[in-house]
């Protein structure tokens, strides 16, 4: 069969790799193509655009890159109209692919969609396209599945990719990661400022602002793939350091962490790491999604699933050193600590049991 899969961010790259590797388990014939990034390309197949040049955040900043967008979009509807695979998948990135959804539908071509956009958050009139132009919906958050079947919408709740990818990871020795990695003795605080250039040039220099208050810890920054190494140069120091490619194992190796809302929220959360969620946009976009997003509480996947505050959100103006130290320091020692822990555990009960890219994979070849 020949699949043609679009993702256009990190976590995209990430959970459409272990869904090709599923694939090809199951289907010894499979071709891919792919709009992703690094870890999809390992897995084979011909790696059309990387996701590092469609990452756009924000409103204002997908408006100054629009002419941008919608060449990628041309592009892409050229490619899929020239190769003609079996079946499209998409995997989230909804303002790109829920275009390319109508184009390939049209074209006769089966469509399945990875990963549910977040439509319980905003624009929930999208519902209507998925309805129309997708065949299967996978969703990997629990409780979206009640919501598109108030929308007459059937969905798999497949269970969540991020079980699989935690699963496989070996046991690491904490001293051995520090020598490695050039870390001296001290614990270790992570630093996960985003996978965009924008986001992590704001997120870092409020993060390592907390450093004068906390000297017995050495701080780590998690690397994006999608960023050269020189990029962050300017904010290591004698006690800031750099790691790339290894956030995971950085993660296990730490005491707590600071993270930029997204998917490295849960991820930080499923290897068991007490962190403080941070987000700060820009004014303009912040005040966009303020009057479009609706009765949603929380903006961390942990607080979101779990329905209740788990882990602290610093966002926007609330996004000050001040806070930072405060919460950190709960996060370090103290009944907070201990009670975020506890909750951590609740938490991946509520996610069901690994084997999401497997089940993903059967939905796709059922539909085949």
């Amino acid at each position: 069969m020949k699949y043609y899969i679009i993702a256009g961010e990190a976590s995209g790259d990430l959970h459409g790799s272990n869904l090709m590797k599923a694939l090809k388990q199951k289907d010894s014939s499979a071709e891919f193509r792919f709009w992703g990034g690094d870890l999809m390309e390992k897995q084979g197949g011909t790696l059309v655009k990387h996701y590092r040049d469609l990452a756009f955040m924000g409103f204002l900043e997908v408006a100054m890159n629009l002419r941008t967008i919608l060449n990628n979009i041309k592009f892409c509807k050229e490619d899929i109209q020239k190769n003609r695979p079996d079946v499209l998948i998409l995997v989230d990135y909804p303002g790109f692919n829920l275009r390319i959804a109508r184009f390939a539908k049209e074209l006769g071509i089966k469509v399945v969609y990875y990963i549910s956009p977040q439509l319980w958050a905003w624009k929930e009139g999208r519902v209507e396209i998925i309805k129309k132009y997708v065949d299967e919906m996978m969703v990997i958050l629990p409780f979206e599945e009640e919501f598109y079947k108030k929308h007459g919408v059937h969905s798999h709740f497949v269970g969540h990719p991020l079980l699989d990818a935690i699963s496989t990871l070996q046991n690491i020795d904490v001293e051995e990661f520090k020598t490695e990695n050039g870390l001296n003795e001290k614990e270790i605080i992570a630093l996960l400022p985003g996978s965009r250039k924008q986001e992590v040039e704001k997120m870092l220099e409020m993060m390592l602002s907390v450093r004068p208050y906390f000297k017995e810890y050495q701080f780590v920054i998690a690397g994006a793939p999608s960023l050269p190494k020189e990029f962050y140069e300017k904010y290591v120091d004698e006690n800031v350091h750099f790691v790339s490619n290894r956030t995971y194992d950085l993660l296990r190796c730490s005491k707590a962490a600071l993270v930029t809302s997204g998917t490295a929220t849960l991820e930080t959360a499923l290897l068991n790491v007490p962190e403080v969620v941070c987000y700060r946009g820009s004014k303009i976009s912040y005040a966009i999604a303020k009057r479009l997003v609706k009765n949603i509480k929380y903006i961390s996947l942990v607080n979101l699933i779990m329905d209740r505050e788990v882990v602290k959100e610093l966002i926007q103006n609330d996004l000050n050193t001040k806070n930072l130290v405060v919460e950190l320091k709960n996060m370090l020692e103290g009944e907070k600590r201990t009670q975020v822990l506890k909750d951590y555990e609740l938490l991946r009960e509520k996610l069901g049991g690994k084997g999401a890219s497997d089940h993903a994979a059967e939905v796709v070849l059922n539909l085949l």
